[in-house]
């Protein structure tokens, strides 16, 4: 998939969450706070990997009914407690970044983190000079994996959502928004897809990790 030398982006979105920084174990506890407190029975950190994908405003609803409100300001008042002390960054993704802002004209984050939480966090490990913009959940009118985003994203930046961006992300509602948006849709995670694990919105480029992403973009 990555043998040809693909085209040179002019810009490059990536999600943040477990792309380049690992947050699982933060989501994790804050979510089974959440269940706690809203009487429900906590889940296996595997549940939590799978089942959490859309933004908040999207699944708590869904999951706490009429109550999902209360539940999501247990969440963010946890989440908030240990986000930055528990923030891990990916293996790689400092110099990757590092190097693609060297090579690549923009650099951008569409995540569906809460923006203030993104943003405070970009802001912790220095990361905000290697961005553009940094995009987050109810930024912009609708969340990933709608094209919205994307748009709000590449804003000021000379460079229309299309061929020409790399939407980079480790999950298929990433891939899904780079379809949506018409970029071209890059996977980085550890395990390559498997046959028809993404069939509706494949993989146009897929890396095991950071390190081989950039390998490839210091080619250019």
């Amino acid at each position: 998939m990555t043998t040809a030398l693909p085209r040179p982006p002019r810009a490059v979105l990536f999600d943040w969450d477990n792309t380049l920084v690992d947050t699982w174990p933060v989501i994790h506890d804050a979510m089974n706070t959440t269940l706690g407190a809203m009487g429900h029975a906590p889940w296996t950190i595997e549940e939590t990997r799978q089942r959490v994908r859309r933004a908040l405003r999207e699944a708590f609803p869904d999951l706490f009914a009429n109550r999902w409100e209360e539940a999501r300001d247990i969440f963010y008042a946890r989440f908030r407690e240990i986000h930055l002390e528990r923030l891990a960054v990916r293996p790689g993704a400092e110099s990757m970044l590092a190097t693609l802002a060297g090579r690549i004209p923009y650099l951008g984050v569409v995540s569906n983190k809460s923006g203030e939480h993104l943003r405070r966090e970009a802001e912790h490990l220095g990361w905000g000079r290697y961005f553009g913009r940094l995009v987050g959940a109810t930024d912009a009118v609708r969340d990933k994996p709608a094209m919205e985003p994307v748009a709000m994203a590449l804003e000021g930046s000379g460079v229309a959502a299309g061929r020409d961006v790399w939407f980079v992300g480790d999950t298929g509602i990433d891939l899904e928004c780079g379809h949506n948006s018409g970029c071209v849709k890059v996977l980085v995670r550890e395990t390559p897809p498997t046959d028809g694990e993404f069939k509706n919105f494949p993989p146009d480029l897929y890396f095991p990790d950071c390190h081989a992403l950039e390998a490839l973009v210091s080619r250019f």
